[in-house]
């Protein structure tokens, strides 16, 4: 009898073990589901196509107007070239579009700027080839006097090697339905620059620029300020955003906090570690230090785009190229010092090849997010949207 009670005891605790096992992994569980789904989240297919290849809407730019988004990103050809590479044929035609919604990103459609002539993509930075049937214009001097405060004002800012460069930038004076351009991009005193979109405008002809530079080996990339007050004839440098790495600092999101305060969150990488730096300068973009280090690792890394919202709070978000792979964002209540936990906007990718996040407050306050995508329905890489209420 006492060895049966015995053996009862222990039979017992063997269930109540298991039992609690089982429910600690059900508590996780439920808190991880709970976490990577937040409330008030909704998912849009921007544009996808068969064996097709859509990326890189941090490379071109987003602009709003009310109800009114555009947003910019690369189409090419979907070749598989392995897990490590981007799935684009490299002897294919690569095309550079923007994405029109005209209800705040509910719907959108799609507008090929080459049509008209203009942004033609050439040059090393491209992961295709030139269309064959489109030649570039050549790009000229600025002869200054574009009106940046214009209420239909947007500027797009491309590079045409990531190393060293030259860049150039179009700008439009109706949203984007046509453009100015190609102008030549040149920083006095500053070789090797990388452009993607990044601009905050101060007053009619005086506008500020985030960009990359290459390090002094001749490689990318070390961040910096330009800035125009000649409605962008000539730029002159002013300041380094961060130090020089032996990796990598690289495409800056910029915001204004006030009259003199600005943020810029910064991609960084160095050996195999890749992250987000924030980078505040209190004397409007003169001078610049080290404030936080939001995102800690992204796995193989990804771009930064970072807002202010009405609130007052900041929005920062990425693509996480590690399992399980998505689309994060954080919030920032005290102007980038301290951040919430990463927060899931989803992690339903089938691989690394995603994110270069592009976002933008609605007039609702819910925040649109734009970035490229890889699911596990079928292959091809395409423009996706998620719309969040930021609660």
């Amino acid at each position: 009898m006492n060895r049966w009670r015995r053996r009862r005891g222990v039979h017992c605790s063997s269930i109540t073990a298991i039992l609690v096992s089982v429910a600690i992994s059900n508590f996780f569980v439920l808190n991880d589901l709970l976490a990577d789904n937040p409330k008030g989240i909704k998912h849009i297919t921007v544009y996808r196509e068969k064996r097709r290849f859509c990326g890189w809407p941090a490379n071109h730019g987003i602009w709003s107007w009310g109800n009114e988004i555009l947003v910019g990103f690369s189409r090419g050809h979907y070749k598989d070239l392995g897990p490590n590479r981007h799935a684009i044929d490299r002897e294919r035609p690569e095309e550079h579009l923007f994405a029109r919604s005209l209800d705040e990103g509910e719907t959108w459609s799609i507008e090929n700027p080459a049509e008209k002539g203009v942004i033609i993509p050439y040059g090393a930075a491209l992961h295709g080839t030139r269309p064959p049937h489109l030649i570039p214009k050549t790009p000229v001097n600025c002869p200054g006097g574009v009106e940046f405060t214009h209420p239909d004002f947007t500027m797009t800012l491309r590079m045409l090697d990531n190393n060293v460069g030259p860049s150039l930038f179009y700008y439009s004076h109706d949203r984007g339905n046509n453009w100015n351009g190609p102008y030549i991009l040149e920083v006095q005193n500053i070789d090797g620059i990388a452009a993607r979109t990044d601009y905050i405008v101060n007053d009619k002809l005086d506008c500020m620029l985030f960009l990359t530079a290459a390090k002094k080996n001749g490689r990318e990339g070390r961040p910096f300020c330009a800035r125009t007050y000649n409605g962008g004839k000539s730029w002159n440098f002013v300041s380094w955003i961060a130090p020089e790495p032996k990796g990598f600092s690289i495409m800056p999101s910029t915001v204004r906090l006030s009259k003199t305060a600005l943020l810029a969150a910064v991609r960084r990488r160095e050996s195999n570690r890749r992250w987000i730096e924030i980078y505040i300068s209190e004397d409007n973009g003169n001078n610049w230090r080290f404030l936080s280090k939001p995102a800690s690792d992204l796995g193989e890394g990804n771009p930064p785009s970072l807002i202010r919202l009405a609130d007052g709070r900041l929005c920062l978000s990425y693509g996480y190229r590690a399992k399980p792979y998505g689309i994060r964002a954080q919030i920032s209540s005290d102007n980038a010092k301290t951040w919430t936990n990463p927060i899931h906007l989803r992690d339903d990718g089938a691989g690394r090849d995603l994110g270069y996040v592009r976002s933008v407050q609605r007039s609702d306050g819910k925040i649109i997010f734009v970035y490229y995508f890889c699911d596990k329905q079928s292959p091809e890489r395409y423009i996706a949207a998620t719309i969040w209420d930021g609660k």
